[in-house]
């Protein structure tokens, strides 16, 4: 009996890509010889997109369209695709053609030659621009240090994972779904291999600086407490600073070197004091916050229909 292969791809406002990458899935996984299943996405993007997907399903076999009641984000959308895959393994990728479908073969035919769970596309080399190369390297040194999970800047979304791999993911009620950091925090043995990050086909990337910023904070809030360990000892070292400038202050005053406390000092000591208080209590407000969302135990997206080739 042939290994089933899932393909989950998540849709935003890409629709000009999904044919082509339809066309090209096809030929690469009747080339290795599986049954598979494509399955699209679609995450309230532009309705355009829903549209194409589902005439892919009225055309192609083994295509399934699922569309979400709205935008939930890309990492809740694959969530969705993985929830209703059916394949022994499964592929994430995006939908701009960046991640190159001829590697899936790649991709699978080293899991089963090592007999890992999970293979990643590892983009050593990309088409962006020098600054988003950098910025990219450095964004992710400085998550590594503040949320404690490995990080490498080169690896994605993309990759070949096994069922049990995606089972434990799947049982994870995490609000903040990140697949990169789920997968490596399961577990199971893994391997890269070196792929092309190609250039995007259509559209721009809806990851602006603000939504990068608000992905690392998510992150760091989910997947550590180092923030507040960092504040703690910041109050830690501020309290013996403070105790060593009051005793030197005194010790002056005494030798008759200090006449007058300056009035400068004592504004500028309020003022950073109640910053300092202000930004504590805004980074446990964060962390309150994040344990508030998880505890309303809603579900991780809402799917307003499904479509099958099979269903026509």
């Amino acid at each position: 009996m042939k290994k089933v292969i899932s393909i989950v791809v998540p849709v935003y406002k890409c629709h000009e890509s999904i044919a082509l990458l339809t066309e090209k899935l096809t030929e690469v996984l009747k080339s290795i010889e599986v049954s598979y299943e494509i399955i699209y996405v679609y995450d309230g993007g532009e309705q355009q997109d829903w549209f194409e997907i589902k005439r892919m399903v009225e055309i192609y076999p083994n295509i399934v369209g699922i569309e979400l009641s709205r935008n939930f984000g890309q990492h809740k959308a694959i969530t969705a695709g993985l929830f209703y895959s059916k394949g022994e393994w499964v592929v994430v990728m995006d939908c701009d053609l960046q991640d190159n479908p001829q590697d899936i073969k790649r991709l699978y035919e080293k899991a089963i030659a090592e007999k890992v769970d999970i293979v990643f596309a590892s983009r050593k080399f990309r088409n962006d621009t020098f600054f988003k190369r950098m910025f990219s390297k450095w964004f992710y040194k400085v998550l590594e240090y503040l949320s404690e999970t490995k990080q490498d800047h080169t690896i994605g979304n993309f990759g070949i994972y096994s069922r049990r791999v995606i089972q434990e993911v799947l049982n994870m009620k995490d609000n903040i779904r990140i697949l990169p950091l789920m997968v490596r925090w399961v577990g199971f043995k893994s391997l890269s291999i070196d792929v092309v990050h190609d250039l995007r086909t259509c559209g721009k990337t809806s990851y602006s600086l603000r939504k990068l910023i608000h992905l690392a904070m998510d992150i760091i809030l989910s997947f550590s407490d180092k923030l507040l360990r960092i504040v703690v000892k910041t109050g830690l070292l501020i309290s013996f600073a403070s105790i060593i400038f009051t005793i030197f202050t005194l010790i002056r005053y005494f030798k008759g070197e200090i006449m007058q406390v300056g009035y400068a000092s004592i504004i500028i000591s309020i003022w950073f004091f109640c910053g300092l208080i202000i930004a504590i209590l805004g980074m446990v407000g964060l962390y309150v916050g994040k344990t508030f969302e998880q505890s309303k135990n809603r579900p991780i997206f809402v799917v307003r229909s499904i479509i099958r080739n099979d269903e026509k």
